[in-house]
C-alpha cells in the first residue's frame, strides 16, 4: 500500500507451525484455540510475513523469513510450507533479491533471519540479498553466536555467519534512523535486544511487531508468547505501544499472522480491539 511518501508490502515466505500453548503462554488452549485452531499436533499455523519498505531511495527488508536450509526433520517438525518463497513474492512486485538496499532483523531466531541466506543448486550456503547490508543489535549478535541452554536452539549460525564473511552485517547499540522516516528502535522483552522497525511519513506511522506481538490474537494484554525471555517487559512494552497506537492512529504490521496482516487499534472499555483489519 501506499504510504505516505513511502509503499509498504507485507510479504510472504510461506507458512509454518509452532506449538499453541508456547504461542500463548498462560492463555489456557480453551481461550486461543477459538481463534487460532490447533491441528493434532497442538500446533498452531503462522505466517513468514516479512516486511518491505520501498523509500525514495532505498529498499529495505524487515526479516527475511526461514529460507530453504531446513532438513526433512526441520520441515516436519514445524510443518514448513514456503508457498510462496520470498523470492516469488517480490517477483510479483517486479523484484528481485538483488533490489534490496538494506536487511532489518529484529533479532536472529531461524523464522526470522532464516532468509538471510540460502542454500544453492550446489548445496553451498550464500547471502540471499547480495547487496543489502544487514542491521543487526550488537548485543544479539553477540547473544546468537554464543546461546546458552534455553537460546540455543532458536539460533541456526549458518543464517547470520556467511554475511558476516561476505562484510554485510553493521551492528548498531540502541536506536538509529537508518533512512529518513524509517528508524530501528530496541524494544526488550521477546530477548534482551529485539529491535524493530518504525515507519514514519507525511503523518502517517506504522509499527513492524514481529515477536512483540507475533499475530493479532495477540493484542490482547496477556497474550504473551512462552518464548518471550522476558515476559513483564513485554507486557509493558505491549500496554505502551498500544495504547500509542490508539491515541495516534498507527498502523500496525504483523509479522506471523496467516491472515491478518496489518490493521489499526481502539480502545474499548479499556481494552485494545483490533479495527479495519488488513487480510491476506
Amino acid at each position: 500500500m501506499k504510504f505516505g511518501k513511502f509503499e509498504i508490502h507485507s510479504i510472504s515466505d510461506g507458512f509454518f507451525r509452532l506449538d499453541g500453548g508456547a504461542m500463548f503462554g498462560v492463555v489456557p488452549r480453551v481461550l486461543w484455540e477459538k481463534t487460532n485452531p490447533p491441528d493434532d499436533k497442538n500446533r498452531i499455523l503462522l505466517g513468514l510475513n516479512p516486511l518491505l519498505i520501498i523509500t525514495p531511495n532505498k529498499k529495505i527488508m524487515v526479516d527475511t523469513g526461514i529460507s530453504n536450509k531446513g532438513d526433512e526433520k526441520f520441515n516436519s517438525m514445524f510443518a514448513v510450507d514456503r508457498r510462496p518463497t520470498i523470492e516469488e513474492s517480490l517477483a510479483k512486485l517486479n523484484l528481485s533479491v538483488k533490489d534490496i538496499d538494506i536487511v532489518i532483523n529484529t533479532h536472529l531466531h531461524w523464522d526470522h533471519a532464516g532468509g538471510n541466506t540460502t542454500k544453492d543448486a550446489d548445496g553451498k550456503i550464500r547471502p540471499t540479498f547480495p547487496r543489502a547490508q544487514h542491521i543487526i543489535q550488537k548485543g544479539e549478535w553477540e547473544d546468537a553466536i554464543k546461546p546458552n541452554e534455553r537460546t540455543r536452539a532458536s539460533y541456526r549460525q549458518e543464517d547470520f555467519l556467511p554475511i558476516q564473511e561476505s562484510n554485510q552485517i553493521e551492528l548498531i547499540d540502541g536506536e538509529k534512523e537508518i533512512e529518513k522516516g524509517v528508524k530501528i528502535v530496541k524494544i526488550p522483552g521477546h530477548n534482551r535486544h529485539f529491535q524493530t522497525a518504525m515507519i514514519s511519513s507525511e503523518n502517517k506511522k506504522a509499527i513492524f511487531l514481529g515477536d512483540l506481538i507475533p499475530t493479532a490474537s495477540h493484542i490482547s494484554y496477556p497474550y504473551i508468547m512462552g518464548y518471550d525471555l522476558f515476559p513483564l517487559e513485554t507486557l509493558e512494552a505491549k500496554k505502551n505501544i498500544i495504547q500509542k497506537a490508539a491515541e495516534e492512529n498507527w498502523l500496525l504490521i504483523f509479522e506471523h499472522d496467516p491472515q491478518v496482516r496489518m490493521g489499526y487499534v481502539r480502545m474499548e472499555d479499556g481494552k485494545p480491539v483490533l479495527k479495519e483489519e488488513v487480510k491476506l
